[in-house]
This record gives structure tokens, C-alpha cells and sequence, in this order.
């Protein structure tokens, strides 16, 4: 008998994000109804926007009807429209839960989300009864399906029907036991950029993590036009965004300008055509360019943007361009720092060779260590925090280059009053070559971060590591 006048609502199991719902039924002397799937109600309570693409009944004409357990490389979400069944579920994925079994009973009141690479059986317990189930992606014949014997003592599923009575087809009657189910790999992230100063961070943090890629131009190519057919991207959950045109003032000439767009533009456009095309989730990484540096605080995600030259104008289109995916992650940063050629390395040198550099001191901002970065993208990931756009530097004082400058020298042990500070204007005035215009202040909150539990280090911190690392590095060269 159908249970009538449930609430909406999500429980949780054992096995992490597999939820049973339970369906609000309303019946009369003529039957009953229900919304089987109501997209806007549910992800308000807690479903997973899982993007179904394909609608499936099974239908059994036989109590004991028995299927599965199988894992399929993609979400469902199973009900029933008519009849009842036991419902087993077994977690094939890689991981500390792997192993861990769940069962319950369905019926037109209750339905089940079931995330990719959980094993999933049913057994029928009344005659014609109807099984329903949405999946978000399409059977492929190449596709890897992991099964498991439904009979296995090892997981001891205790069917109601016994399975030697059971009706149960051959090849799951000869399906393998637990022990020689292959544990089931996440869906790839893929990061693009691995060269880069963010890239090299990247992989040093996804160090022996074996479902991340690394990728770099020439490679991949963002600007291909043959970017959706570049990777089975069915097979994979994200793509990290590491790669940009980064040399501000190289954007101000005629071909920097169209290599800017082509990079910043372009490329990001296809990325995203990609990734709302597969549902895939994007993390993408923006700069304090896109305003203008005329505000007296700090500045918020939603803040307007004005962007001054170039590269600020290419990375705001971006910004926009990744914000109509619907998963995405832009982080906002300013002064990265990380391995490879750098602001706080050039000043290291410069004191070693007995040079006083000049440097400006009335552009004000924060440090962000690439090393901070990664570890803000891995937190964002794997906390499945709101989507949207976040600030992320080094936190404590605002300070100016030429601070960071005479910082570096005192911590490698110079005198920092060898470090002049002078106006931007001043430094870019004999310059040649065009020179892009710099925000004069690029603070960012750092609040809406904060908020989902990540705890920015503090720059100066993380700068006295760098250099001490640095030091450390030049003595056993030298």
C-alpha cells in the first residue's frame, strides 16, 4: 500500500551521497499522484543538480524478479510507479566506504538518488510492478560497467525472496565476489595550464592522486576549435583552468593585444561551451585587473568591474564568460607568486648582486603564494561549496610592492633601506615599450571564502617560508 501525505524530504545512508527521498503522494477515491521529479523542489532540499538526460522503465511482471548490482559511470535517480521492491546498494567507489551496503524498501513514495559507482540491485515484491530511472548520461559500448554477484556472503545482502528461488538472469547469477570487483576511479579532473606557475602548484598539491590530469599547450589547445571532441569528457567531473596570457603589458601592442583574446576570450569560451555541454564543473582564475583600483575598501565578488588596460578587459570577459556555467568556481587573486620567474625571486637577485632597485610604492594589494591557490581550489572541490565567484590572496595587511620588496631583503638578510620607493608614474616614465595601467589598489575581501571554512594563511608568513626556501636553495647551488 502506497504511504500518502509525505513531506519532501532527503535522508541520508551510510553510503556517502546516496539519499532516499521521500515523495509527497496524494490520492482520492480515483488513485493517486505524485511529482516523481521536480527539479526546483528538490535541489532546494538538497538534491544534486545532476542534469538527467534519459528516462527508463523496467518492467516486471514476476515477484522475485531480481536485477543488479550494477555500477554504471553515471548518477540515477530510481522510483517505482507501481508495485514495490527491495532496493540494495553496495559502494564500489574507491575509498574508505568502499564495500558498505544499504538496503530499503520502495515503493511509489519513496524514491533514490544513487551517485556514480554505487552498485545498485533491486528485487521485485509484487507481480507487474513498474521500475523507473533517470541517468545523466547516455550507454556507451566502451563504457566501463563494474558488477557484483548479488549473492556474495561477503556483503551478505538479505534479499527477502532467497535467490535460489529468485528469477535472475545468467550473467549476474556468474557474476565475480567482492574481492575481485576493481574499486571504482573518481571522474578525472583535468587542469590545463600544468606548465605555469599556478600548474606546477597544482600538481605538486595533486601529487599521486591518480584521476588528475595535467595538460599544457602545445598539447591542448583551448583555442582548437575542436575542443569538444578533444577528451571523452563523459569521463570526467572538472576542469581546472590554469592557463592564461598574463603579460600585461605585452597586451597593449597590436599582436599581444589579439594573443590576450585569443587566450582570455576565445579559449575560455570554448571551455565553457564544453562544460555546460557535459555538466561539467569549471574552476577558473581571475585577477584584481578586472576593476580599476578606485575603491577606498576592499573590493567584494559582486563588485562592478572596470577594468583598465587590456588584460584586464580580456580577463573580464572571461570572468563573464565562465559565470554562465552553471558549476563554477572563479577565483579572484592578485600578485601571484609561485615557482618559476617572480616579483619577490627578482628582488632576491637584485640584493645578491649588490643592486638598490627602486620600486613602487602607491600600488597597494596582498601576496597570493600559488601554493595558497591550489590548496583554496582542492577546499572549494572538495567541500562542494556554493558555486559562484571567490577572493582568494594571502590575508593580513595591505601592503605595497616596494614593501614586499624591502621585506624580502630583510629576510634574506639585506638592508631593506637599499629598496626606494617611487610613484608608478615615475617608474613607467621613460619606458619605451607600451605599459599597461595598474589599478592602484587591488584589496580583495576575503569574507565570502572565509565563510565556507577556508583560512587564508597569512602572507607575510607564507613570504618568510618562501624565502627561507629560497636561501636555502641558492647556498646549496652556489
Amino acid at each position: 500500500m502506497t504511504e500518502l501525505g509525505k513531506t519532501l524530504r532527503a535522508v541520508s545512508t551510510a553510503i556517502p551521497g546516496l539519499t532516499i527521498w521521500d515523495l509527497p503522494v496524494h490520492g482520492d477515491n480515483r488513485g493517486w499522484f505524485k511529482e516523481n521529479w521536480q527539479r526546483e523542489k528538490m535541489v532546494a532540499a538538497g538534491m544534486p543538480d545532476f542534469g538527467p538526460v534519459q528516462n527508463n522503465v523496467s518492467f516486471n511482471e514476476s515477484a522475485g524478479t531480481t536485477r543488479g548490482i550494477h555500477a554504471e559511470p553515471w548518477d540515477k535517480y530510481i522510483s517505482v510507479a507501481t508495485g514495490r521492491i527491495f532496493c540494495a546498494w553496495v559502494d564500489l567507489r574507491d575509498g574508505p566506504t568502499f564495500g558498505t551496503v544499504v538496503t530499503a524498501e520502495i515503493d511509489p513514495s519513496r524514491a533514490v538518488f544513487v551517485p556514480q559507482g554505487v552498485g545498485n540491485g533491486f528485487q521485485t515484491l509484487e507481480p507487474n510492478t513498474a521500475y523507473t530511472y533517470l541517468v545523466n548520461d547516455h550507454y556507451s559500448p566502451d563504457g566501463v560497467y563494474t558488477s557484483l554477484n548479488p549473492g556474495d556472503a561477503t556483503i551478505a545482502i538479505d534479499w527477502p525472496i532467497p535467490l535460489e528461488r529468485a528469477e535472475l538472469s545468467a550473467k549476474d547469477r556468474a557474476q565475480g565476489p567482492l574481492s575481485e570487483v576493481v574499486p571504482v576511479q573518481p571522474r578525472k579532473i583535468l587542469v590545463v595550464g600544468a606548465n605555469g606557475q599556478l600548474g606546477r602548484a597544482l600538481r605538486e598539491s595533486y601529487a599521486g592522486v591518480s584521476h588528475v590530469e595535467f595538460v599544457d599547450l602545445p598539447e591542448f589547445d583551448l583555442t582548437a576549435g575542436d575542443l569538444g571532441s578533444a577528451r571523452p569528457w563523459q569521463e570526467y567531473s572538472t576542469i581546472i583552468n590554469a592557463a592564461a596570457f598574463t603579460a600585461v603589458d605585452v597586451a597593449e601592442t597590436a599582436e599581444g593585444r589579439v594573443a590576450a583574446w585569443a587566450a582570455n576570450v576565445t579559449g575560455v569560451a570554448n571551455l565553457a561551451r564544453v562544460a555546460s555541454e557535459h555538466r561539467l564543473t569549471v574552476v577558473h582564475v581571475s585577477t584584481d585587473y578586472v576593476f580599476d583600483g578606485t575603491s577606498t575598501r576592499p573590493y567584494r565578488e559582486d563588485d562592478p568591474m572596470a577594468p583598465l588596460g587590456v588584460y584586464g578587459q580580456t580577463k573580464a570577459a572571461g570572468d563573464q564568460v565562465i559565470a554562465t556555467v552553471a558549476r563554477h568556481y572563479i577565483l579572484r587573486t592578485s600578485w601571484v607568486i609561485g615557482e618559476g620567474r617572480n616579483f619577490v625571486r627578482t628582488m632576491l637577485s637584485l640584493a645578491e648582486k649588490g643592486v638598490d632597485p627602486a620600486v613602487v610604492d602607491d600600488q597597494i594589494g596582498r601576496l597570493t603564494f600559488t601554493t595558497e591557490l591550489a590548496r583554496a581550489i582542492r577546499h572549494l572541490l572538495s567541500s562542494r561549496a556554493p558555486y559562484g565567484t571567490y577572493n582568494v590572496t594571502g590575508a593580513g595587511p595591505d601592503t605595497s610592492w616596494a614593501d614586499i620588496a624591502r621585506r624580502a631583503f630583510e629576510l634574506a638578510g639585506h638592508d631593506p633601506r637599499r629598496v626606494t620607493g617611487v610613484s608608478t608614474e615615475q617608474y613607467f616614465g621613460t619606458a619605451t615599450n607600451p605599459v599597461s595601467p595598474r589599478p592602484l589598489r587591488g584589496v580583495l575581501d576575503l569574507a565570502k571564502i572565509e565563510s565556507t571554512g577556508f583560512v587564508p594563511a597569512t602572507a607575510d608568513e607564507t613570504l618568510v617560508n618562501y624565502v627561507a626556501a629560497e636561501v636555502r636553495e641558492a647556498r646549496v647551488t652556489s
